[in-house]
């Protein structure tokens, strides 16, 4: 029974940042509590529809964390292919002219998820409490007490909101959201492709919204995200399945020929989130819990890891220093640190969406001719290419590459 212990840390949310951020907390040597409301499963049958674009650093991430080796069903990509619908605007990334393996690996989330889990089982300082939901949460001026849905209650040094784009974390420690609406909706679904995707991440920017086809590890399969109006989402969503597959052929000019669907749609609102307060006393949000920005360049759950990642390396350094966790005064560095992150991803996002998004002939002709700099453009290219791989100059020691870590 959990009814009396007391942890350093409690991470609310048992999703992939959620369990990334509490096996870094556990390899920091910190006790951890992690509280899901679900449990995870390991992956079987047809690939599921959600899937992440995983950046360099995010491998790197998961691999300090144990959980790469462990990940089924990856399909890393080697080359990209962006343009414009109706104009000569492309961009094309290779990752052997780069020298490097891979430009990242589509995985589906529940993947990613169960290999956490596995390596979180690694770690006797972690607890985790499947099927398990937080009903009453309070902070005093030493620790904060949460009680669970079970009858026992526990109390940490800190917690760590990761529940998601809806957090009743958030929500109950009344922490105000900015969000605005991108008007569209994201449609998901798994397509066979009559052309091998030959391990080519596409995306085609339409007068409606972006297209991307993202390929999985059967070599005719591709995971689709579709950003369009909220009108056109639910007809498509709902139509039949040959108009369905004939728009999506024609919508991306069937560059992988005919597109057969594999599974079931899915679509949901698009909306951007920031929050307020990334950090208060004894308590830190983390993931879509703090924010959420549009799937456009696949960057969601790479900023996720990012805070993580970040607040392993902090959290752990302040234990080490014999501090209190749960000080904001100690968290603010920290919280400026994520919020930088996230407001810098917030802004390309809406300057992408709102630069190939509409009709406006001159607009249409920026956007091809910004495409065709940066392709032509090696230093504006490399330096594109690296802020997608995740290879930032102020990233935790556990994203770095290998060359680059210093001891702190």
């Amino acid at each position: 029974m959990l009814s009396t212990q007391t942890f350093d840390v409690a991470v609310v949310g048992g999703g992939m940042v959620g369990l990334a951020t509490a096996i870094g907390l556990a390899k920091e040597s910190l006790r951890v509590v992690l509280i899901d409301n679900g449990e995870v499963e390991a992956v079987t049958g047809a690939p599921k529809l959600r899937v992440s674009a995983i950046n360099q650093a995010s491998e790197r991430l998961l691999t300090h964390l144990g959980a790469w080796p462990l990940i089924s069903r990856l399909s890393d990509y080697q080359k990209m292919h962006v343009w414009c619908e109706d104009s000569l605007g492309k961009i094309d990334f290779d990752a052997h002219r780069l020298g490097i393996g891979h430009l990242g690996s589509i995985i589906e989330n529940d993947a990613i998820s169960y290999a956490l889990s596995q390596s979180a089982s690694d770690y006797s300082s972690l607890s985790h409490l499947d099927n398990t939901q937080v009903t009453n949460i309070a902070f005093g001026e030493r620790e904060a007490w949460l009680s669970l849905d079970n009858g026992d209650s526990l109390s940490a040094a800190l917690v760590i909101a990761a529940d998601g784009a809806n957090s009743w974390v958030r929500e109950t420690c009344q922490i105000p959201l900015s969000f605005w609406d991108y008007g569209h909706h994201g449609l998901v679904a798994t397509i066979r492709t009559q052309l091998p995707h030959g391990k080519t991440a596409r995306q085609i920017f339409t007068a409606k919204g972006p297209l991307a086809f993202l390929p999985l590890s059967d070599p005719h399969l591709c995971s689709i995200v579709w950003s369009l109006p909220p009108e056109q989402s639910a007809h498509l969503v709902n139509c039949d399945k040959d108009e369905f597959e004939h728009t999506l052929t024609a919508q991306f000019n069937a560059k992988l020929g005919l597109c057969q669907l594999e599974s079931p749609r899915q679509a949901f609102p698009l909306r951007m989130r920031y929050a307020r307060h990334f950090a208060r006393h004894r308590l830190i949000l983390a993931g879509d819990a703090a924010h959420t920005i549009h799937p456009l360049a696949g960057q969601g759950v790479n900023l996720g890891f990012l805070d993580a990642a970040c607040i392993a390396q902090e959290v752990g350094q302040l234990h080490r220093n014999n501090k209190d966790i749960g000080q904001y005064r100690h968290l603010r560095a920290l919280e400026r640190w994520r919020k930088a992150d996230a407001m810098e991803m917030i802004a390309a996002m809406e300057g992408f969406k709102r630069l190939f998004t509409g009709q406006n002939p001159i607009k249409k002709a920026i956007s091809a001719l910004g495409l065709n700099l940066v392709d032509h453009f090696a230093p504006l290219k490399t330096l594109f290419i690296q802020q997608a791989l995740g290879n930032k100059s102020d990233l935790p020691l556990s994203c770095q590459l290998h060359s680059d870590k210093k001891t702190k």
